[in-house]
């Protein structure tokens, strides 16, 4: 059985530690402020996490770009020379042309390395729920599974991969065009917090809005409660946009509550978090339906 390498890009917002692990491949995905440009890199080694939030909150419009075709063949072509075939898994093509990228580069590098596999899996997700799919896939291949029973694994499993999100800031919501600008004045006046989650297209959908901060969170946690496939056996992902202590409160909710194994926790990325604000929190999990 050939080797093979798992790439995703950093919109998986996984721990740089993880990555290292696990030997993960991450391309970055870019993004900026006006005349400004960067790479998102899992350790933020271009602009600081905090800092970035911290532009967010006070006004500053982050967009971002998405990755090419030659980057793709870039990070590709290296793999398929020394031998390895390729398990790439990418961001929701519900939310980004990236995916799409990644299947023309593919098929044009197919004809170039015959004898190789380049296996494109597009997980409908986003952040640390495709994250937690990259992770699965991981310690799949740890256990011995080849490439194709890894891709089928994840074929099977992805539209169990629930994301249950809140978002704190309504004006970053009407600064991205997702509400006008009076449901954003009442929203805030009345404390009014919205519920997302991630459809089987891969789209962020709103499905509700609870009123203050700690219902929000305490929301995610019902639904989880309420779905999960024997969570005594899953370990968990939460991300968040600059929001420690409540992502802790969230954490310590499902540890208490739920008996699962792990619970990981690390920051919404400046890509996704260009969408989000600053205070999103995401909660990530396998459950019976997204």
């Amino acid at each position: 059985m050939r080797n093979y390498v798992i790439v995703t890009e950093s919109t998986a917002d996984l721990p740089a530690g993880m990555i290292d692990e696990l030997g993960i491949k991450v391309i970055p995905m870019g993004f900026g402020f006006e005349n400004e440009s960067y790479l998102n890199y899992p350790d933020h080694r271009e602009l600081d996490i905090k800092k970035f939030y911290s532009r967010v909150k006070n006004g500053e419009r982050s967009t971002t770009t998405l990755i090419n075709v030659k980057t793709f063949e870039e990070y590709f072509e290296p793999i398929l020379q020394a031998g390895e075939d390729i398990l790439y898994v990418g961001f929701s093509s519900g939310l980004s042309g990236t995916f799409n990228s990644s299947m023309i580069a593919a098929e044009g590098l197919r004809e170039k390395y015959t004898d190789a596999k380049i296996e494109c899996i597009d997980t409908l997700a986003a952040s640390m729920g495709e994250g937690l799919l990259v992770y699965h896939a991981a310690m799949k291949k740890r256990e011995g599974m080849d490439i194709d029973d890894v891709k089928n694994w994840l074929l099977d499993n992805r539209l169990h991969m629930c994301h249950w999100v809140t978002v704190d800031d309504l004006n970053h919501l009407k600064r991205g065009g997702r509400i006008n600008a009076m449901t954003a004045t009442l929203g805030t006046a009345l404390n009014v917090k919205p519920i997302i989650h991630v459809d089987d297209e891969g789209h962020l959908i709103p499905v509700g809005n609870v009123r203050g901060r700690k219902k929000s969170i305490q929301t995610l946690f019902e639904h989880m409660e309420a779905t999960a496939i024997r969570p005594e056996n899953q370990v968990v992902f939460i991300s968040h946009a600059d929001s420690q202590d409540d992502t802790e409160y969230l954490a310590s909710l499902i540890k208490a509550k739920l008996n699962v194994k792990d619970v990981v926790c690390n920051y919404i990325g400046p890509v996704v978090g260009s969408h989000t604000g600053q205070g999103a929190i995401a909660l990530f999990f396998i459950g019976t339906e997204r």
